[in-house]
């Protein structure tokens, strides 16, 4: 699947379709399996039943941590937090196309990777300032956030070179977004992917909007997966709010690097999740200042969500009672979650723990000259009103 033929069949099969739709499509040429009410259009992977259903629950787990997550935000009591409603198949069907070894490099939107992968409950103690929320994350194989644009992946390409030289079965996938593709990182990371064979799979995240800076805004390229070409290896176009087209073309990349059958030598593989941001940048940002609400209308009507049901009560593997046991999970999942956050006692000799693998004597200085500065003055002292 490149860039030029991205669906072959399917693709086909999904323009055919779409002359009975009655909503507009946003995306352009992509590959698809599901219609924006999860109608059959292209190839169904062969998934079990079990794994279609997990899909479609860890979809809703991470769209109900998300309204949590913002409602925390809004009261203090977390803070500057990234949402991912519209963009939750891109992380979650990617991380159940890979083995529960492949680590998993991700910026900081991608939450469906972390809740595919068990949600530890030490999670959203990251986003309340603690440490212990990013050390959770090693469990499940998953490197912790990158604030810095596209600085993770040079280390995703780093651990594929690894794996490599070790001749270990295993493949690393960055998630990043459409802006990361114009930082120098970005460029130097799949250089080195395309030159050294690396075995790695890069998920663009293509959801229109560089926090405030459009797309087209941001390259003259005519797509960003064809970026690809330019370091050797294959760029793929995929509707990013299909679960199962982004299986699909995340399992054949990640079949790619692992060369198993031998058609292959250790190839990594750029694709293009086009997709869309419902809501802010971050709970920082206000997006009515830069794009018309009738745009997030327009893609509302390819939500994931009720696409993966659609299909699974047309199969007959859903019906009501499910749907609202996956809600139930959901909401309790992420309950237990907050509460493990807020049982965490902040500790301020914390921050000084992780910065070099041995403390140095200048942070040592430092920490003694917190923890006497809090005694002589008392803890309120250093305590901000809620």
């Amino acid at each position: 699947m490149s860039d030029t033929d991205a669906g072959g069949d399917a693709e086909g099969a999904a323009d055919d379709a779409s002359e009975g739709w009655d909503v507009p499509d946003p995306m352009g040429d992509v590959y698809r399996v599901l219609g924006p009410n999860g109608e059959v259009v292209g190839e169904v992977p062969d998934l079990p039943e079990g794994t279609l259903v997990d899909i479609y629950r860890d979809m809703v787990t991470a769209r109900r941590f998300d309204e949590r997550a913002i409602s925390l935000q809004r009261q203090g009591r977390i803070g500057t937090y990234a949402a991912i409603e519209g963009q939750e198949a891109g992380s979650v069907a990617a991380t159940h196309a890979l083995r529960d070894d492949d680590p998993v490099f991700y910026q900081y939107r991608e939450h469906g990777a972390v809740i595919a992968r068990g949600f530890p409950a030490e999670y959203l103690a990251y986003w309340t300032g603690h440490e212990a929320g990013t050390a959770g994350l090693a469990d499940i194989d998953v490197f912790p956030l990158n604030i810095g644009i596209a600085a993770h992946l040079p280390h995703a390409v780093g651990a594929a070179m690894a794996f490599d030289y070790r001749d270990e079965d295993r493949i690393a996938c960055a998630h990043f977004g459409d802006g990361a593709t114009s930082e120098g990182d970005f460029h130097e990371a799949l250089n080195f992917a395309g030159v050294f064979d690396s075995p790695g799979v890069f998920v663009c995240h293509n959801n229109q909007w560089a926090i405030s800076v459009p797309r087209e805004a941001q390259t003259a390229s005519p797509t960003l997966a064809a970026k690809a070409e330019a370091y050797g290896f294959e760029g793929v176009r995929v509707d990013g709010m299909d679960p199962l087209a982004v299986h699909a073309v995340v399992a054949e990349a990640a079949r790619k690097a692992r060369a198993a059958d031998g058609d292959y030598d250790h190839r990594p593989t750029m694709i293009e999740t086009v997709e869309y941001r419902f809501g802010a940048h971050t709970t920082a940002d206000d997006p009515s200042q830069y794009r018309d609400d009738d745009e997030a209308e327009l893609w509302r009507a390819w939500d994931p969500i009720p696409r993966m049901e659609g299909f699974l009560r047309r199969e007959g593997i859903a019906d009501d009672e499910l749907v609202e046991s996956v809600r139930a999970e959901a909401d309790d999942r992420v309950a237990e979650v907050i509460d493990a956050a807020e049982s965490f006692e902040a500790d301020p000799a914390d921050m000084f723990g992780d910065v070099y693998a041995e403390t140095t004597p200048e942070l040592e200085r430092q920490r003694e000259g917190l923890l006497a500065a809090i005694e002589r003055h008392g803890e309120d002292a250093f305590l901000r009103e809620e």
